[in-house]
């Protein structure tokens, strides 16, 4: 009896996360797909579905074989998505390498601290969650603006003659970001740094290692697993960035989550931005089987 039930609860703990899969990931994921595969209507929803279940199963397989694709050829007609795709990818990448070289410091440091103090430096890291996002980024706009903070700052220390143009420009996205982001950075980094044995270093120093050799040579390989899940974390989520570029970027950022908004919501046009955001979820499949590849070979390593 008691075997009956740890299987059980042993296949119980396993199907629980695969339902939670289906019920918040794959639903609502074909429910996009199969707008995508929709015609634009002047109708509520603007869009004709090509297939539903209101007349039953033998209704859906008659109108499988009509299935169209035309709007994923539309995205490729138009320049437009694939420069708005390119241009996310693009500034994700490099906030991301941005945000790894800001994070690693301050990751090592609180690592290092001693270890009184290092829950006070991880409440700072947190801390900025505890204010509403949208507020944080309409912040920037009163500090980044003509007349902001860091101009009025720069102009009384004479470091400049007149002011700066940073917002509404791709600078001021990047500002944002990183700015965004950075704790999703330094907290896999400081938790992989802070498992790391010292005794390692010292070791590697008495064998004739610098300091800065015993740095690449042992504890940036032993922080690779933080450094892969913390570019995944702020990764993914920055290429389909909205209001960062939206408020920080102004008109003339192009990025695939202001044009998904577009096509939302002023062009109405739900089969054309679903196919968008098919597409976007495709393009982000990519980094998250990389980062699960290096997450089991991390584990393997350490078994």
């Amino acid at each position: 009896m008691g075997t009956l039930a740890s299987r059980f609860y042993n296949r119980l703990v396993i199907v629980i996360p695969y339902a939670w899969l289906l019920l918040f990931f794959l639903a609502p994921f074909f429910i996009v797909f199969r707008i995508s595969l929709s015609t634009t209507a002047i109708a509520i929803p603007p869009y004709e579905p090509v297939f539903s279940f209101a007349d039953g199963w033998s209704g859906f397989w008659s109108k499988v074989a009509t299935f169209s694709f035309d709007n994923y050829g539309y995205l490729t007609d138009d320049p437009l998505y694939f420069n708005a795709y390119l241009s996310s990818v693009i500034i994700a990448a490099v906030s991301t390498l941005l945000m790894l070289l800001i994070a690693y410091p301050i990751a090592y440091g609180m690592a290092q601290a001693p270890r009184t103090i290092r829950p006070t430096l991880l409440m700072l890291v947190i801390l900025p969650f505890w204010t509403s996002f949208l507020i944080r980024v309409y912040a920037w706009i009163a500090i980044l603006k003509p007349e902001g903070l860091l101009n009025q700052l720069l102009l009384s220390l004479n470091i400049i003659d007149t002011p700066l143009i940073i917002l509404n420009t791709p600078t001021a996205v990047y500002i944002g970001i990183v700015y965004s982001y950075l704790p999703f950075m330094v907290l896999p980094l400081y938790s992989a740094l802070e498992k790391m044995d010292g005794t390692l270093i010292e070791a590697a120093q008495d064998l004739g290692c610098t300091p800065i050799r015993a740095f690449w040579r042992v504890t940036f390989p032993l922080s690779i697993p933080g450094v892969v899940a913390g570019c995944m974390l702020v990764f993914i989520p920055a290429v389909g960035e909205f209001v960062i570029p939206d408020l920080l970027g102004g008109s003339q950022t192009l990025m695939i989550g202001k044009t998904l908004w577009n096509e939302f919501n002023a062009n109405r046009d739900w089969p054309v931005s679903s196919a968008v955001a098919t597409i976007l979820l495709m393009i982000l499949v990519i980094p998250i089987v990389f980062f699960q590849n290096a997450q089991a070979k991390a584990e393997e390593r350490g078994k």
